[in-house]
C-alpha cells in the first residue's frame, strides 16, 4: 500500500478537513484553477478558430498555392496564359499532400447600371472548381453551373450587389478592356445573377465576381487549353512552405509558385500574433492558479503541523510527508480541472452550436461571429500541462516541511 497516498486520501475525505479554517481557501484555490482553465480553453479555442477561419476564407478565393506564368509578374489579373497540358493537371500526383487543383483566370472590368458603376475582377472558373467554401457563404439563390454549355450565370457578393442595387435574378452589363489594344471598344457581356455570397472578407467581396472561365478565354483570345493560373489546395496548411518549394521544383522552368502567406503577408503576420497572445494568457493563468495553490498548500501544512510532527516522530522522512501534501494538492488541482473542463468545454460547444457571441465590428475580423476550434489532443495536453506545472510550483513551498521540528510541532496549537 502507498502510505502517503493513503494518508492524503484520509485527509481529503475527513469531515474535519471540510469544516476546517482552510476550507474557504481551498475552495478559492479550486475556483482559481477552474477559472484559469476556462480562460485558457476559451483563449485557445477562439484564437485558433479565428486563425483557421481567416485562412479558410483567403484560401477559398486563392487556393493555398498558385501556379502561374512568370510573365504575370504577380498581377491580380491574368496576363500571360498557362497551358492546361501539364503533368500535374487535372490530377495532381507529382507531390503528396495535395487535395485538389483547379484552373482559373481573372480579368479586370466594370459593371455599369442605370444608377451607378463598380470596378470588379471577374474570376473565371470551370467545372473543376471546388465550391465547398462558397456553399457556406451562399446567402441567396444558388451556385452557378459551368459543366455544360457556355452560359451567363454569375455569383456576386452581397456587398457588391448592394452597391449596384441588384438582386438575385437581375441581369447587368459588364465591360472589359481588350488586352491587345485598350483603345478599342471594350468587350461587353450581359450576365445574370444566380446567387449572392457573403464571406465577410470585404477585401474579396468588394472585388470578385465568379463567372464562366470560357468568357475570360474568349475575351483574351486564348485557346480552350489556356488559363490564367492554377490554384492548389493542400491537406495540411502547416506544410504550405515546404509543398510550395516542392511544387516549384517539379514544374516547368517558365512557371512560378506563390503561397497565400506570401501574397497576403500582412494578414498572416497579423493572425500569427494570435499564438503569442494565447501563450501570454496561458502563462498568466498558470501563474495565478499556481500561486493560489501555493497559498492553499501552506495553509494545509500550517493546519496539519501536529500531524507532521507525529509522522516525523514515527520515523517518516521529509520527502514522504511532502508527498502526502502533494497528493492532497494534486487532488484539489484535479477537482479544479474537472469543473474547468465541464464549464469551459460546455461553453465552447454552445458557442460553436449557436454562435451567440458575435464581433461588434465584424469587418475588422473578417467574420461575424466568434469561431471556436479545439481538438482532443490540445485539451489533454493542456490539462496535463497545468497539473504538472502547478505541482512543480508546489515543490518549493513544500520544502517548509523539512524545517518543522517534531518536538515543537507536537506542541503546536
Amino acid at each position: 500500500m502507498n502510505l502517503e497516498y493513503f494518508i492524503a486520501k484520509r485527509l481529503i475525505k475527513g469531515t474535519a478537513h471540510k469544516i476546517s479554517i482552510s476550507a474557504p481557501i481551498i475552495k478559492i484555490a479550486i475556483t482559481a484553477i477552474a477559472l484559469g482553465l476556462i480562460m485558457m480553453l476559451v483563449a485557445i479555442a477562439t484564437g485558433v478558430g479565428l486563425k483557421y477561419k481567416i485562412r479558410e476564407k483567403v484560401a477559398a478565393f486563392n487556393g493555398h498555392i498558385q501556379i502561374y506564368n512568370y510573365d504575370n509578374n504577380l498581377s491580380d489579373v491574368s496576363v500571360t496564359p498557362v497551358s492546361t497540358r501539364q503533368n500535374f493537371y487535372p490530377e495532381f500526383r507529382i507531390v503528396d499532400g495535395v487535395s485538389h487543383i483547379q484552373a482559373v483566370a481573372t480579368k479586370g472590368g466594370i459593371i455599369r447600371t442605370e444608377e451607378t458603376f463598380e470596378g470588379i475582377i471577374a474570376k473565371g472558373v470551370g467545372d473543376d472548381y471546388d465550391w465547398t467554401a462558397f456553399r457556406e457563404y451562399l446567402v441567396s439563390g444558388r451556385l452557378p453551373q459551368y459543366d455544360g454549355k457556355l452560359n451567363n450565370e454569375v455569383l456576386m457578393s452581397r456587398l457588391m450587389a448592394n452597391k449596384l442595387q441588384l438582386e438575385t435574378g437581375d441581369t447587368f452589363f459588364a465591360f472589359f478592356l481588350k488586352e491587345d489594344d485598350p483603345s478599342k471598344t471594350p468587350n461587353q457581356r450581359k450576365f445574370e445573377i444566380v446567387g449572392l455570397y457573403d464571406s465577410g472578407f470585404e477585401e474579396f467581396d468588394a472585388t470578385y465576381l465568379m463567372t464562366d472561365l470560357r468568357h475570360i478565354q474568349r475575351m483574351n483570345g486564348w485557346e480552350t487549353d489556356q488559363v490564367g493560373n492554377f490554384e492548389v489546395f493542400l491537406d495540411d496548411f502547416d506544410t504550405i512552405d515546404e509543398k510550395s518549394a516542392e511544387i516549384y521544383g517539379k514544374t516547368l522552368s517558365d512557371l512560378d509558385t506563390q503561397t497565400i502567406k506570401t501574397k497576403y503577408y500582412k494578414i498572416f503576420e497579423w493572425i500569427g500574433l494570435f499564438d503569442f497572445n494565447i501563450g501570454v494568457i496561458i502563462g498568466i493563468m498558470i501563474i495565478v492558479a499556481g500561486f493560489n495553490m501555493i497559498t492553499a498548500l501552506l495553509v494545509l501544512i500550517l493546519e496539519r503541523t501536529q500531524m507532521i510532527g507525529i509522522l516525523k516522530a514515527l520515523g517518516s522522512s521529509n520527502w514522504s510527508i511532502r508527498k502526502v501534501f502533494l497528493y492532497n494538492a494534486a487532488y484539489l488541482i484535479l477537482v479544479g480541472l474537472f469543473w474547468g473542463n465541464l464549464v469551459g468545454l460546455g461553453f465552447l460547444w454552445l458557442q460553436d452550436r449557436f454562435r451567440f457571441l458575435k464581433f461588434p465590428n465584424p469587418q475588422e475580423y473578417y467574420i461575424e461571429y466568434i469561431p471556436v476550434h479545439l481538438d482532443v489532443l490540445t485539451v489533454v495536453v493542456l490539462n496535463i500541462g497545468v497539473l504538472l506545472l502547478c505541482l512543480v510550483m508546489l515543490l518549493v513551498p513544500s520544502y517548509i516541511i523539512t524545517r518543522i521540528q517534531p518536538v515543537k510541532a507536537i506542541k503546536f496549537e
